[in-house]
């Protein structure tokens, strides 16, 4: 009995002392705590007190600028005969117009800004064309050249002279955009004296079965006999005031009646007064 009264002080004492350490530690947090909100608290009223001499700075300049404009303005209106009124109403009339001048000037950048877009896909559709005629130019060029080269070169029954015959419609239509040389078509009936070009042609025989034929050619008060001449065979003359090689080939030969060609003459010939 006499040690468990002997132990209840020292259970009390204890439990006091570890209060006091708690309230102790809690002491201390609030000294620390006290601490940083007195110190932030010292710092925000310092960077107060710096604003608010700056806010004092500024309304001081202000009132002197104010005063400046205000004497400046005086003067102006003393110098122009303008009351104050006036010079507001003067200043709103110089804005509208700065502001009106400022929308036109936006409009007409929207206007240029379209016109350009406009100019650049017109200028890009041009390029699209120009590279596709580019294009057909160089394919009708290159079939033109095939189409020459298909052309056959004959020997004249002139003595060393030879020249590009076409054999059959179409290349009679590759030797005339050739552009060298002029091209007279015809067809001739046997006994009738047709003129061609600038030269007239008379068919006196035609052998369809063996593709042979004569004629006569009238050029220059002269008379040129082609007898028993093939088909596609270049027959060739002199002819013109300075004389010009001309050249006739007769592309088919039908049933003793009729024949079909064409006359050939430099490009500098003379043509028929229904040709110019």
């Amino acid at each position: 009995m006499s040690e468990e009264l002997d132990n209840t002080p020292r259970t009390y004492s204890g439990a006091l002392m570890a209060v006091l350490a708690v309230a102790l530690l809690a002491a201390v947090a609030g000294l620390i705590w006290t601490y940083t909100v007195s110190s932030r608290v010292t710092r925000q009223e310092a960077a107060l007190a710096d604003a608010n001499q700056q806010n004092v700075k500024l309304a001081a300049e202000l009132r002197e600028t104010d005063a400046r404009l205000k004497v400046t303005t005086d003067e102006l209106g003393k110098s122009l005969g303008l009351t104050q009124k006036q010079l507001d109403a003067r200043a709103q009339q110089i804005m509208q117009r700065e502001a009106a001048d400022n929308k036109r000037l936006e409009t007409a950048e929207q206007q240029t800004a379209q016109q350009v877009t406009a100019v650049s896909s017109a200028v890009s559709d041009v390029k699209t064309d120009v590279g596709g005629v580019k294009t057909d130019v160089a394919k009708t060029q290159s079939d033109l050249a095939e189409a020459v080269s298909q052309l056959t070169t004959m020997k004249g029954d002139l003595s060393g002279h030879s020249s590009l015959i076409a054999r059959n419609h179409d290349e009679l239509e590759v030797l005339k955009h050739k552009g060298d040389r002029n091209i007279y078509e015809f067809t001739l009936t046997r006994g009738q004296k047709k003129p061609v070009g600038t030269v007239s042609l008379e068919l006196r025989k035609a052998d369809g079965k063996r593709s042979k034929f004569t004629l006569v050619v009238f050029a220059d008060d002269r008379q040129y006999e082609k007898k028993d001449r093939s088909l596609n065979e270049p027959m060739q003359f002199y002819s013109g005031k300075d004389p010009a090689l001309y050249e006739i080939v007769v592309n088919s030969v039908s049933a003793k009646n009729t024949v079909t060609g064409y006359l050939s003459t430099p490009k500098d010939a003379p043509v028929p007064p229904t040709a110019q």
